[in-house]
């Protein structure tokens, strides 16, 4: 492992008492690749310019960081650290250990740690993690995962000896789902020339944005030049239409492969003002001047910008930009009626601005988008079929179902899932160890798991719920860098474990919610900004607060709900628009104020469960069909009637509660819904309606409905009640979700 230091103009004072290299790196061979990098990337920096002969915590800023010696051979015959290395760890300002499993068992590695300690450096000590986990040998059954050293884990003796005591080692973290290369690298320069990070990230912030400037301007440049010669061509031979069409294509390849490299900088302030620019162009060109191809690639143009619109929360926007693209769809479609594949594009586009209404909570026009797409896709597929064309119907007509979900017709909503059901199995039968269609009739048999939760049949739901996480955790054990599959997998655990709850399964539904949170967290570190995920971990932290509280750790809990109030307010604070996330906001303010309630922190209860009031009754008046309103509805008045309870003004409670009876009756008798039925029978029982309480108060006990909160108020009101245990249907997985927490 050891060897002769790369040979070059040292850059630094010759005098003997200056170091004669920056950084000696320590590395395992099964670890060449990384240290191969490591050592072009440290000798190939150059500091900020600004910075150039500053005084530094560890003397004057070079211009370059050379040489850095690294060894090269493994002597694994050799008994002790050779002559050479020696000196050359005596000659090195710090000390660079790259750490591995492999390292972290390596004898040379450590030898090397221990010798640059014994000088008196250990402060000089950095470490670069590439792979394992740090201090896993206080892991139970991880000790082979240990990436650090044991001279790097201990302190020194006075005798020079490694002793008991602990330290952390200062590391940057190269894998990916921690600093990453670029970062760790920059971290890691910070340490050796004794600057701040933040100072070097800048600059290399600046060189990016620099690099990706002169690279867009010499792109966009000679496409510019390409077309300029392009058109002098076009106005020679009289051609309008093909000017126009290279424009086009320079429209193309801005949002295609430009908008590409600006995301992976992460400039969504260029990408913002290309989006916006290519829309001002499209908007103004009328849609009869133009040919087939110039349509087919405008459609395709702004559907991208809107999918960009809609992932940013800019939900108002995205339709802007989906309309657009329906009204160039419809004009190709009238241009060859008939043509499945024109039918299929204009599809796409309804569905698209179909889901924005739907998170818009209108309704009415996201149920007309999606039958009207599902009837052209039925058509264009039947015609000339395509895996493709079959996945958008399936979408479709899925929406089509959460639509007659929210508008309480079951029936219509069973017909669409069996339909798409259908398609998927055909689909994933075709693509046998394929990914895509498995995890489409994953989510099927999921949405048939939620119409059976809604029409009463609890058992039926969580066996489903439970068949569809086993396909999903499949998929992410088969693909596990597929963040979708890992973010659909998160998504599946939490429904089971809400629905979990429900059954009275207290264990198992904590463990599937926390790992649906722990998921999400994981995937936030990656990209902290990504709204998908971000909704994910508010929607689950709600979800954990609410297990939380069934099992008394009030405090725990209410630190749960802050963060999903947190990131709601925030979604909501991009898009007014987004009734969604303002209705999400609502519930789980209802629910923080029902601890409140118990804390006796009466004020902050009153603040919050009117701000949810108020929240609801503007979306009831915007949408009066949907019953998930009326639900929130319900639950805002009677906590709101337990709020009146301490003031002792019964008659003030006994209002609420009525308000809440009659905001939930209408919609508890549609379907079976437990959470429908729970919050009716709970209005009454607080009534004291015992007689009007005891059939749903049955329904819900022989569905296996046995929530904690519920089965409180049920105890309060004995000897009118018997309460039993979980089903065993229910509690069947509680000691193995017990076992791998």
């Amino acid at each position: 492992m050891h060897g002769s230091a790369k040979s070059g103009d040292l850059g630094v004072s010759t005098e003997a008492d200056t170091p004669r290299y920056f950084a000696f790196i320590s590395y395992s061979h099964q670890d060449r690749r990384w240290a191969d990098w490591l050592h072009k990337s440290l000798e190939n920096y150059r500091p900020p310019r600004k910075l150039l002969g500053t005084e530094a915590a560890y003397g004057l800023v070079p211009v370059r960081l050379r040489p850095v010696f690294r060894d090269r051979e493994e002597l694994a015959s050799a008994s002790d650290l050779g002559a050479a290395v020696k000196e050359a760890l005596r000659q090195s300002a710090s000390l660079i250990v790259i750490c591995s499993p492999q390292a972290a068992k390596s004898k040379w590695v450590n030898e090397e740690t221990l010798a640059f300690k014994r000088l008196g450096r250990e402060d000089r000590i950095f470490c670069l993690i590439v792979d394992g986990e740090p201090n896993a040998t206080d892991m139970p059954g991880r000790r082979d995962d240990e990436c650090f050293p044991p001279a790097l884990r201990f302190r020194l003796s006075a005798d020079g000896s490694l002793s008991d005591t602990r330290i952390e080692p200062i590391a940057a973290d190269a894998r990916q789902d921690k600093d990453g290369k670029s970062n760790a690298k920059l971290k890691l320069i910070a340490g050796v020339l004794g600057v701040g990070f933040d100072a070097l990230k800048r600059r290399e912030d600046r060189r990016r944005t620099q690099r990706m400037a002169v690279v867009t301007s010499l792109a966009l440049g000679a496409t510019l030049v390409t077309t300029g010669l392009a058109i002098d061509a076009v106005i020679a031979r009289k051609t309008a239409e093909k000017r126009q069409q290279e424009a086009e294509t320079l429209v193309g390849f801005m949002l295609g492969d430009l908008n590409d490299k600006l995301r992976q900088v992460q400039r969504l302030d260029i990408l913002e003002a290309v989006d916006n620019q290519a829309m001002a162009y499209f908007l103004t060109r009328p849609a009869g001047e133009m040919t087939d191809h110039t349509l087919i690639l405008r459609v395709k143009a702004l559907q991208k910008i809107g999918n960009v619109r809609e992932d940013q929360g800019h939900l108002a926007a995205g339709i802007e930009s989906y309309r657009a693209a329906s009204a160039l769809a419809a004009e190709l479609m009238r241009r060859a009626p008939g043509d499945p594949e024109r039918e299929s594009a204009y599809a796409e586009t309804l569905v698209h601005e179909g889901h924005a209404y739907w998170f818009q909570g209108d309704l009415d026009h996201a149920l007309d988008n999606f039958t009207r797409a599902a009837t052209l896709l039925d058509r264009a597929t039947s015609a000339r079929p395509s895996d493709s064309g079959l996945t958008v119907l399936s979408v479709a007509r899925t929406n089509a179902g959460r639509v007659f979900e929210a508008r309480g017709d079951f029936a219509a909503a069973r017909t669409q899932y069996e339909k798409v059901l259908a398609t998927t199995e055909g689909l994933a039968a075709r693509e046998s160890n394929g990914v895509r269609h498995r995890s489409d009739l994953a989510d099927a048999y999921d949405s048939l798991g939620k119409l059976a939760l809604e029409q009463g049949q609890l058992k039926e739901a969580i066996a489903t719920y439970r068949s569809v996480r086993r396909i999903k955790v499949q998929l992410a054990a088969e693909h596990p860098n597929d963040r979708n599959l890992q973010d659909s997998l998160l998504t599946s655990d939490g429904i089971l474990g809400r629905t979990l709850a429900l059954c009275g399964a207290n264990v198992a539904a904590e463990h599937y919610v926390r790992e649906a949170v722990d998921k999400a967290a994981a995937l936030m570190v990656l990209d902290a900004t990504n709204p998908g995920w971000r909704y994910d971990f508010a929607l689950y932290s709600r979800d954990l607060g609410r297990v939380e509280r069934f099992a008394g750790r009030l405090h725990e809990a209410v630190i749960h709900y802050a963060d999903a109030v947190r990131l709601y307010k925030e979604f909501v604070a991009t898009d007014h628009t987004d009734v969604e996330s303002r209705r999400e906001l609502a519930e789980t303010q209802i629910e923080l104020a029902s601890i409140r309630l118990v804390q006796r922190n009466d004020a902050d209860a009153g603040l919050l469960i009117d701000a949810a009031i108020k929240e609801i009754a503007t979306q009831r008046a915007v949408s009066p069909g949907n019953r998930n309103l009326r639900l929130l509805d319900a639950r805002a008045h009677i906590v709101r009637g337990q709020l009146a309870l301490p003031r002792h003004d019964v008659e003030a409670a006994r209002d609420q509660w009525m308000q809440a009876g009659d905001a939930i009756a209408t919609a508890a008798r549609t379907g079976a819904d437990p959470n429908f039925l729970a919050a009716w029978a709970t209005a009454l029982l607080l009534l004291d309606d015992a007689a009007a309480a005891r059939p749903i108060v049955e329904q819900l006990l022989s569905m296996g409905y046995r929530a904690p909160d519920f089965g409180a108020l049920l105890a309060a009101k004995r000897p009118h009640y018997s309460l039993k245990s979980p089903e065993p249907w229910c509690a069947s997985d509680e000691s193995s979700a017990a076992e791998t927490r």
